[in-house]
């Protein structure tokens, strides 16, 4: 223990005096470190907080949307649409086509899960998924671009779409309902959409509204 300033040795007093100066010190030391500590993690969190919103908002915006359409159509005419009398009926085995692709016909008991195909997908089993009111969209694999198709998938609505790579194509991109079909040179033809908004989930189909789930998945199914 020190010595007082007049060289005397404290009193009890005095040191328990001293040991409440010194503890009250520390006291005040620690609660100065846990503020700081404190405002450390809260300025932490909020930084953080802000980095996950702005995530959030980042992957909502940039997050491509589907296009929404009207379901049925209004009896417009798309130019360029070409229209058949394909007859509807269930067999077994390979079916060959009036239309590449087809655009209607006799086809496989199952259908094919509309979605995002990144191999092409088999006739039979599209062509079932088109009875239900679903548009079959193919594509030229080796005339599209991957931003092309890409673009492409913008255009079209959340369900009852099949989108797939198809061979011997008679134009990069062909959109195929039941018994109408339109031919089209890149994603950016506006008789996309309006090809989608007349004959996406037409009631004019042999199975207005039937499922285009639960069938079976064709190869390259990505979504």
């Amino acid at each position: 223990m020190s010595a007082t300033p007049t060289g005397k040795k404290p009193t009890v007093k005095q040191q328990r005096a001293i040991e409440r100066e010194r503890k009250l010190e520390e006291f005040k030391k620690r609660e100065a470190r846990m503020k700081r500590n404190r405002r450390i993690a809260i300025w932490s969190s909020v930084a953080v907080g802000v980095a996950i919103i702005a995530l959030i908002v980042t992957s909502v915006v940039l997050t491509p949307r589907p296009a929404t359409y009207s379901a049925g159509g209004s009896g417009a005419e798309v130019e360029g649409v070409e229209t058949f009398e394909n007859a509807a009926g269930h067999v077994e085995g390979a079916v060959d086509y009036a239309q590449t692709p087809p655009a209607g016909g006799e086809h496989n008991p199952a259908w094919l899960n509309c979605g995002i195909y990144e191999e092409p997908v088999p006739n039979e089993n599209a062509v079932h998924s088109m009875e239900h009111g679903a548009v079959w969209v193919t594509y030229d694999a080796d005339a599209l671009s991957g931003d092309e198709v890409a673009n492409l998938r913008s255009k079209l609505p959340s369900t009852y779409v099949i989108l797939s790579p198809y061979d011997g194509l008679p134009s990069p991109i062909v959109l195929s309902g039941w018994n109408a079909q339109l031919q089209v040179d890149d994603a950016d033809d506006p008789r996309i959409g309006e090809f989608l908004e007349e004959y996406w989930l037409s009631q004019s189909v042999p199975e207005p509204g039937a499922s285009c789930a639960g069938a079976i998945d064709g190869a390259g199914k990505v979504s």
